[in-house]
Formats: C-alpha cells, structure tokens, sequence
C-alpha cells in the first residue's frame, strides 16, 4: 500500500516537470479534446509520471483524465486512484500559478486519501480517512464562525448561477482561485463556501474532497443533498456546494 508520504512525492514529482514545461521559453502546444476542453504536453508528461510511479508501487487501477476507463471496466472497482495530472489547464496557459496536480484514493465510492499539489508554490496539501488535513505538514481545519460569508468562484468557469447563488445569500465578498486551490483554501478556512454550477468530473474533486472533508467541510451534491459519490457511470459531477460542515444552504 502506498504512504501518504509517497503519493506525495508522487505528487510533487509530477508537478517539477509539469514546472519545467511551464517555465521553458518554447512556444506552448495547446491542443483542443474532444469536449472543447485544452490539454497541452506537460498534462501527458506529468500523466505519465504519475501512472508510471503509481503502477510501479501498487496493484489498485487506475482512472486518469487523460485515460478514462469505460464504466464496464471500472464498475467492479472497489478502490483505484484517481489522477487529474494538471487540474486548471487554462490557468496554466494563462500562467498565472493557479493549477494543481490531483491525486485521490477512491474506496467503494468516496475518497479516502488524497494529495494537491501546487506546482508554481511548492505547496502540498493532503489528507487521509481520519487523520486530517495538511499543508506542508501543518494540520489544517476551517474553524471559521464568520457571520459574513467569504465565498470563492473559478477564474474560468464563473456562471450566472453561482452569482444568483452569491445574491440569495448576501455574499459580496468573493475571492477567485483556479483549479482544485479553491477547495483546499476551504479547508484552511480562507472560505466558508464554494458554489459549483457548472461541469466538473470526479478527478478534479476527489483530492480535494478529502483535505475538506479532514478539515471540517463537505461536498453536498445538490440533487441528493448527500456528499459527492466517485465511479459513477457517468464521472461528471452534479452541481455541488463545497462548504463548512455548520452551514446550511
């Protein structure tokens, strides 16, 4: 069994290449997917890494962005990593520092362990089922008891939504962070909530699902008003409010 220690490192590996590609002075290759999203060289690199790394000190399959699996495959999955090797592909491209490498231990449908790695500031987030949350080894929870919400949205993928979502509830005070940042600025209490209301998958929540879940937070699936579930036949999520676990939406 993989430590949490070595899916870190794992983690952090994948990030100083992913570092290397973004910092170089070669024209970066941007190539469109099939659902209009972007991906670009280091995606594949740091997706090679991580397989390769994973594959080679565990048996549990494994689900990446850049190689889904059919669900008639995954079904049986009991437990199986789950990658996003560059989560916040256009802040990448944008560069401005605010993407993530996402890694997540899936047990019978939620995760259990997890690790966010932000390249540009060295910074590692991690979790574990009952051992709590940490930046850098600091252990970090939200024990925020503002009365004046904070929110945060994406740089990208802002809807009319979540802003009506922001209005309803009298919160003016929004802070914007790319990729799976926002949940983990959840988890250290920067936030109180983080609406989303519009497409995501299970790779780009799972890591970060565990670190909030360890710090006092939860992922609340809109429609069944329970915690977001991973393997399900279809990997997009439902719309899903990410918040302190004393709040009430």
């Amino acid at each position: 069994m993989i430590t949490q220690e070595v899916l870190n490192e794992i983690a952090q590996k994948a990030g100083k290449a992913i570092l290397s590609i973004y910092n170089s002075s070669a024209s970066m290759e941007i190539v469109e997917k099939s659902d209009g999203s972007p991906v670009t060289k280091a995606d594949y690199v740091a997706d090679a890494i991580i397989k390769d790394l994973l594959q080679s000190k565990s048996s549990y399959p494994i689900l990446s962005e850049e190689t889904p699996v059919p669900y008639e495959i995954r079904k049986t999955w009991n437990r199986f990593w789950i990658v996003d090797p560059l989560d916040g592909t256009k802040d990448f491209i944008a560069k401005n520092g605010q993407f993530t490498v996402n890694i997540a231990l899936i047990e019978n449908n939620y995760p259990v362990m997890g690790v966010v790695y932000v390249p540009v500031s060295a910074t590692t987030y991690f979790a574990q089922k009952r051992s709590g949350a940490y930046k850098d080894n600091m252990k970090i929870y939200n024990r925020s008891t503002r009365k004046d919400l904070i929110a945060t949205d994406s740089i990208f993928h802002s809807t009319e939504e979540t802003l009506t979502f922001l209005k309803n509830n009298n919160i003016t005070n929004i802070l914007r962070f790319g990729s799976s940042i926002k949940l983990c600025k959840l988890a250290e209490g920067e936030i109180d909530v983080y609406p989303r209301f519009n497409g995501t998958k299970e790779w780009d929540t799972a890591a970060g699902h565990i670190i909030a879940n360890e710090a006092g937070c939860k992922l609340i699936d809109i429609r069944s008003k329970a915690e977001l579930l991973y393997n399900k036949k279809n990997i997009k999520n439902s719309y899903f409010i990410a918040s302190r676990n004393n709040l009430e939406f």
